[in-house]
Order: structure tokens, then sequence, then C-alpha cells
């Protein structure tokens, strides 16, 4: 009788964790979910991504099938990111098969997924914001996070910044654990397998790193080197037999972008827009609290100034556009998160109260705009490719 009793109230103990343990993640992920079958549809940017999933899961070894031998696009890119997902989605996509349901049900498994491997590395990065900096961080964390629209609406489409980006949250999570050749190789492997402009983000935490002397140069060459040789390999291995030809994607998309400069092509945007546009509509609320960040707390400005470089870096790029900057939100959420958390704890004194009332305000703000700006402008949308004529079944 006390064993049964003692078995039931430790298995009572475990199931009360999982909400302390896992309710932030399932708060993230429903509202990332959501965002999937609102909005399930994908735009030209994630074409490649998403025919390269469809084309593992539905053809296999069969490349002569592949769409992108046929449509190339203007510059080639990795499938490793495209394997990845492809492999942790085939049992779903599997079952699909079986019942025979439309292959819609296939693009929300590959974006669901995809969804889960970033969340998982965002965990990381949060756990070590907690450790850091507390649990009450911790929290205004998730809060911004799920107020903004932009971040877990971006997470789940399959772009190579978002690859990129649960790369980067590893690099994140290192550099507050003080794993720091660690997150070196993080953000090696993210600039030469995903995105080769992770490199404005690795070249400011590397100088900052070597400024404090966190890091040896000597050690700090041999551990990315060796981690960059591995990562070329790795994709020139698997990139040149998908595409038929020797090949290394990003080198050729870093010979396109910025020795050629041919993204202008695509539209070119002020030098000052990532400040003055795309960062105050994606943080909104958090955006004048990063700023504080600077005066409350010293320990942020060694972290947003390296975040910051790559921002300004960016900017003299002509074409501009948010995901191109996307790795720089979760260090501004945390940012953010440390002065919000300063202005809960002194909210009963007269000068702090006001700021309390105004960081409630823009909560308040954060609300209105992430339903009714952000979720009802994507729907006219939708329901164009709902009513839109169709040729016939998708097969």
């Amino acid at each position: 009788m006390s064993a049964s009793s003692s078995s039931s109230s430790s298995m009572a103990r475990k199931s009360s964790k999982i909400p302390d343990q896992y309710g932030y993640d399932l708060i993230l992920g429903l509202v990332a979910a959501f965002y999937v079958f609102a909005v399930p549809f994908t735009k030209v940017e994630e074409s490649f991504n998403l025919q390269a999933m469809h084309d593992i899961l539905y053809h296999w070894h069969h490349l002569d099938k592949y769409d992108h031998l046929e449509f190339p696009g203007v510059v080639p890119r990795t499938f490793i990111g495209a394997w990845v997902v492809s492999i942790l989605a085939s049992p779903a996509v599997l079952v699909v098969n079986i019942l025979h349901l439309p292959k819609i049900y296939s693009l929300f498994v590959v974006r669901l997924v995809l969804g889960c491997i970033v969340l998982a590395t965002l965990r990381f990065f949060r756990l070590e914001i907690r450790h850091k900096f507390g649990h009450q961080v911790e929290a205004f964390f998730v809060i911004f996070t799920v107020l903004q629209f932009h971040l877990l609406f971006y997470i789940t489409r399959p772009l190579p910044n978002i690859l990129a980006l649960g790369v980067v949250n590893m690099a994140y999570g290192y550099w507050l654990r003080g794993s720091y050749y660690s997150s070196l190789q993080c953000l090696v492997v993210a600039t030469l397998i995903f995105r080769c402009d992770v490199l404005l983000l690795a070249g400011p935490i590397g100088l900052q790193l070597l400024l404090t002397r966190s890091v040896s140069l000597w050690k700090a060459i041999k551990c990315c080197a060796v981690t960059a040789l591995l990562s070329i390999g790795l994709t020139v291995i698997i990139d040149s037999v998908m595409w038929r030809r020797i090949l290394w994607p990003e080198f050729e998309v870093f010979w396109f972008n910025s020795v050629l400069n041919r993204s202008s092509e695509w539209g070119v945007m002020p030098f000052h827009w990532y400040f003055t546009s795309a960062l105050p509509r994606s943080l909104l609320a958090a955006y004048p609290l990063v700023v504080l960040a600077l005066i409350l707390d010293r320990r942020v400005l060694t972290y947003l100034l390296p975040i910051l470089s790559f921002v300004l870096l960016y900017s003299k790029l002509p074409h501009k556009e948010l995901r191109f900057i996307i790795n720089a939100l979760p260090v501004f959420n945390m940012a953010a998160a440390i002065s919000a958390s300063r202005i809960y704890n002194n909210r009963r004194k007269s000068f702090w109260r006001l700021l309390s009332i105004g960081l409630l305000g823009l909560f308040l703000i954060r609300v209105y705009d992430n339903v009714f700006h952000g979720i009802v402008q994507q729907l006219p949308q939708w329901l164009c490719f709902e009513k839109a004529p169709s040729n016939g079944p998708l097969e």
C-alpha cells in the first residue's frame, strides 16, 4: 500500500514538473503553430527549401525528378537543412500518405518540424538567460517573444536565414554560458553552410571576445579552422551530389551578393532603414527598453555592442529585409527583458511607477498590433490562395 502511494506521489511530482520545465516552450510552440495554420502558404524566398523538402520526402533517391535541376533559382542553396527537416518529418509525412491526406498536411508537418528545431535552440538560449540573469528576466524574454509577431511567425518559414538562426541561437547560449570557443564554432557552421552573411555577426562577437581576452587568438584560429574545414567538406560533398556539379553554395551566394553586389537588383533601402523601420516594427514594446538596458545594466553592453555592430554592418548593403537581421532579435529581446525586470522590481517607487505604467501600455499596444495588424493583414493573402482557381489537384 505504501509502495503504491509513494509511486503515485512520485508520478504526481514528475507531472507537476512538466509545466515548470516546458511551460514556456509550450506557449511559444502554440503561438508558432497558430501562425502555421493561420498563414500556411509560403513566399518565393522559401521556395527552394520547401521544394527540396518535398522532393526528398516524395522522390528520395530519384534525383532526376528534383525540381531544382530544372528551376535552379538565382543562386544555389544547400540541401543540408532540407535533409535534416525531412528526416525528422518523414514519419509524420508517411502517416499523411497512408491516410491519403492532401499534400498541404505535409506542408504543415515540415513547417512545424522546422519550428520545433528552432524553438529547441531558442530554449537553450533561454535557459542560459535564466542562469545568468534570473527567472524573472527569462519570463519577460518569453513575454516579449510571444507578443512580437515576426520572430515566431518566421521560425516555421523554410528560409536559409531561419536555418542559420537555429545554429546562431546555440552560439548565443554558449556565449552566455562562457563556452566561447563553442560559440565561435556554431557561428562558423552557420556562416559556411547556411548563410554567409552570419560572418557580419561572427566578426564583432569574435573581436569582442579577443579584446576582452575571453579567448586566445591562436586557439580560436585552430578551433575555427577545423570547424570550417569540416563544414565546407560536408556542404561540398552533399550539395555537389544534389546539384550534380562541384559546389559550395554559400560561396556562390557570397560572390553574388557581396562581390558582384547583385542583391541590389531586388530593391534598395536607405542606410538607417533597419533602425528606423525594421527594428521598431519587429520589436515595438521592446525597442525603447533595449536602449534603457544600456543604462540599467552594464552587463548588457557586452552582448549588445556586437549585435548593434552586426546591424550597422548589414546597413551598408543596399538591399535590406528584416529576415537578414533576424539573428539580432533574440539578443535585443534579452536586453529588453532585463530592462522590464528592473522596472518591475522597482515599480513601487514613484519614478519607476511611471515607467511600469508605460511598460504595461506598451504591452497592451503590442497585443492589439499583434492581433489586428499582424494576423489580420495576412488573412486576405491566405483567402486569395484559397479562392484562386486551380488547374487540378495538388500532386
